[in-house]
């Protein structure tokens, strides 16, 4: 008798690499060359099998993310880059003061605020750590460390 394979999770899930560059282009609306290029600046790391991209679902988030700061926001792609590094969470995603005060990561800064309490965001906002910008970049900024 076979294995019984687990079942994975849904942080698993959202992290499994599952679309080809196509399919994500169509998905966010843009071409396959623009993904390309977010890859070569190092706004995003798409997991490879042979020569080709596949996407996650957590990867498609983080693009479409990107997407909004360069068309709407008109931020560049170095600007991105920067605001990544340098910027605070509260920053980048425009929270209110009221939000602030009550946000331990604003009060204390010296960690980010996944780190202090993953629920805050989820709390006051509806909004998930795996769903912010900042947490996604950092999270692609250790993945790249690794390999």
């Amino acid at each position: 008798m076979g294995k019984l394979k687990k079942e994975i999770s849904e942080q698993e899930k959202m992290n499994r690499p599952l679309y080809p560059i196509g399919i994500v282009a169509e998905l966010i609306g843009t071409t396959d060359q623009t993904l390309r290029l977010y890859e070569k600046h190092g706004l995003i790391k798409p997991a490879r099998r042979n020569k080709n991209r596949f996407y996650s679902e957590n990867d498609i988030k983080w693009l479409r993310c990107i997407r909004e700061l360069i068309h709407h926001k008109k931020i560049s792609i170095q600007g991105i880059k920067k605001l990544l590094d340098y910027a605070p969470c509260w920053e980048i995603t425009e929270c209110s003061e009221e939000r602030r005060s009550k946000c331990s990561a604003y009060i204390d800064r010296t960690k980010p605020c996944w780190e202090l309490n993953r629920l805050i965001c989820n709390r006051e906002s509806g909004k998930i750590c795996e769903d912010c910008v900042v947490y996604l970049s950092q999270k692609l900024k250790s993945e790249k460390k690794k390999s």
